[in-house]
């Protein structure tokens, strides 16, 4: 009687716990080059905040309070350009010059989670840059605003605005290819700086009705909103809940088309 071996079994790991994987790797080289990450991240916004909310202030070329105004907008210009930076770049380069991609779409997971994680990844090095900025924020100007009672209404900016500048960057890093990198940067970067309204509350641009409306149409502009209305509600900035609302929209486009963008790169 012929005798049956079973054969072993063998034990395939799951998507998440491949995600959380390659997730892992990416934030302990974060943190291996962490003083690299902080200079990247604050170099810009720190000087914006020295110049505009404290050397114009003592020169007297700005009115009183214009730094709790500022602030705000400066914490959303640096959760939104990290994670747009924080993918776009390096994948711009790995799609076109150093194949290194080609590794993680060799993981036992949808190409789709691959893109996804480039988003999660960006996310956490906003939060990160975000947070910083806070005792940067209080050592430049002397104090910050900041409203305990709507903490919640912050966490939720920072995290969807977060997720939106991963969006935008993964969307930004699929679409460029590498000979038009600078290019398409310097088109791009400038304008999303200055018309997120980071220097000034959406409401005051009432006077400036058509650049009322090119705003709109940058997503920094709901993050810089929203994070103004959690630390100043009582100033001047666009209702909460329809920045939450346009910021969600945005974060859901942004998100599709870069991951429809980075499977339709990753089969060429």
């Amino acid at each position: 009687m012929a005798t049956v071996v079973a054969e072993p079994r063998v034990m395939h790991p799951s998507f998440l716990t491949v995600f959380v994987a390659i997730l892992r790797r990416d934030i302990t080289v974060t943190f291996r080059e962490f003083p690299a990450f902080l200079a990247q991240v604050i170099l810009q916004p720190l000087f914006m905040l020295f110049v505009f909310g404290r050397v114009l202030a003592d020169l007297g070329f700005t009115r009183a309070g214009y730094a709790a105004q500022l602030f705000p907008g400066i914490v959303a210009l640096t959760i939104a350009i990290t994670g747009l930076q924080a993918v776009a770049f390096p994948l711009v380069i790995e799609f076109s010059f150093t194949k290194e991609i080609e590794d993680r779409l060799l993981a036992p997971i949808p190409t789709a989670l691959v893109g996804l994680e480039k988003i999660v990844f960006a996310a956490i090095r906003s939060l990160i840059a975000g947070l910083v900025m806070f005792p940067v924020g209080f050592l430049v100007l002397g104090s910050i605003p900041f409203d305990l009672g709507r903490l919640w209404i912050l966490v939720a900016f920072f995290i969807l605005g977060s997720l939106a500048g991963g969006a935008m960057g993964l969307t930004l890093g699929t679409l460029t290819p590498f000979n038009r990198i600078n290019i398409m940067f310097a088109i791009v970067l400038t304008p999303i700086i200055f018309t997120g309204c980071t220097q000034y509350p959406w409401p005051s641009l009432s006077k400036l009705p058509w650049f009322q409306v090119v705003t709109l149409f940058n997503p920094i502009t709901y993050v810089s909103e929203g994070i103004r209305s959690a630390l100043l509600p009582r100033g001047p900035h666009m209702p909460t809940w329809i920045a939450a609302a346009l910021l969600i929209v945005a974060l859901v486009g942004f998100s599709y088309v870069g991951i429809t963008g980075f499977r339709r790169r990753a089969i060429d």
